[in-house]
């Protein structure tokens, strides 16, 4: 027991620091950054007022609660076609270094697939990260385009953005500020929310550490010490996650998020309109790893994201990732 705990702990200081792109933290920080390797993490803090209108309306919260359950089976009513660039302009060769279930990760992976640009994808063990030694850079995701190094994930998605899309403004200094202000909102607001409700309690706690070993690069040992001692540290770790971003209830400041995000769409299919722009894909790629989760079931049955984030699945379609 007490050597699994040290490789526990090991895990944990060695990964925490490693998803929160390219911020210097303290020390107090690096402890609570386990979330970040696996799902998640941020620096803004959230209040957790949760005045929706679907609130205190049981007829409201039927309604959702079947809505939510069928939204996934349902045919989505228009299929929205994927973007590809000009194949003149797709580069030759794309790797992706990543965490499966790492939300930054996810969220080049839906540029990729929604852009339909085929990329390979290297697991990095958590623990070693022997697969980017060679890389000065040691946090993911990293992106290799054609042998130029990318990372940070929203400098990787306006950089490649360029390259497939030159005449085209896709930046997060375009003057859509909109799409702008949505982009800095998933990075700063809705990520955080993320780890309190996956470690919300011990059952939780272990579904989720189950998810991150069985798509993780783990040998077997390392998967059974870091889903139960990573499942124990991380379900306190998130008590204290809610105090330092000020959240007294997290599934209603998950529902809250999901709400903020369909009112901001405003009656849209999605923020860019007729077809899904950066911060859909956003949005929608920090949040699929957690789609199927308690914590997703719930936010779909309990909120109106469910309708939009099937519309994302139509639009994103298929992976482009080239299977090994």
């Amino acid at each position: 027991m007490r050597r699994a705990s040290t490789l526990a702990s090991s895990l944990l200081s060695r990964t925490l620091a490693t998803a929160h792109e390219g911020a210097a933290v303290s020390s107090a920080v690096n402890h609570h950054r386990l979330l970040q390797v696996a799902l998640y993490g941020s620096s803004s803090s959230t209040g957790s007022s949760y005045t929706r209108w679907w609130r205190g309306s049981p007829a409201r919260a039927l309604s959702l609660g079947v809505a939510g359950a069928l939204v996934s089976a349902a045919a989505v009513q228009e299929v929205h076609a994927k973007e590809p660039p000009p194949s003149e302009l797709v580069p030759k060769e794309v790797v992706l270094y990543q965490y499966e279930a790492c939300p930054f990760c996810n969220k080049v992976k839906a540029f990729l697939d929604y852009y339909d640009i085929p990329y390979k994808v290297v697991e990095v063990n958590p623990l070693s990260k022997k697969e980017i030694k060679w890389s000065d850079y040691k946090k993911v995701p990293i992106l290799m385009v054609d042998g130029e190094q990318l990372t940070d994930s929203s400098v990787i998605i306006d950089k490649l953005g360029h390259k497939i899309f030159p005449d085209k403004k896709v930046d997060s200094n375009s003057d859509n500020d909109e799409e702008k202000k949505w982009r800095g909102w998933v990075d700063n607001h809705l990520v955080h929310i993320l780890s309190p409700n996956i470690y919300r309690n011990t059952s939780e706690a272990l579904e989720s550490f189950d998810y991150i070993t069985s798509n993780g690069n783990f040998s077997f040992t390392e998967k059974i010490t870091v889903k139960y001692a990573g499942a124990a540290a991380m379900y306190f770790v998130s008590k204290k996650l809610k105090k330092k971003y000020n959240i007294t209830d997290e599934r209603a400041a998950l529902y809250e998020a999901a709400e903020t995000w369909v009112d901001g769409l405003n009656g849209r299919d999605f923020l860019g309109g007729s077809k899904p722009n950066l911060a859909d894909l956003a949005v929608y790629g920090v949040l699929r790893p957690i789609r199927y989760l308690s914590s997703g079931r719930d936010m779909v049955e309990h909120t109106r994201i469910g309708y939009w984030y099937a519309r994302m699945e139509s639009a994103v379609g298929e992976s482009s990732r080239i299977k090994a």
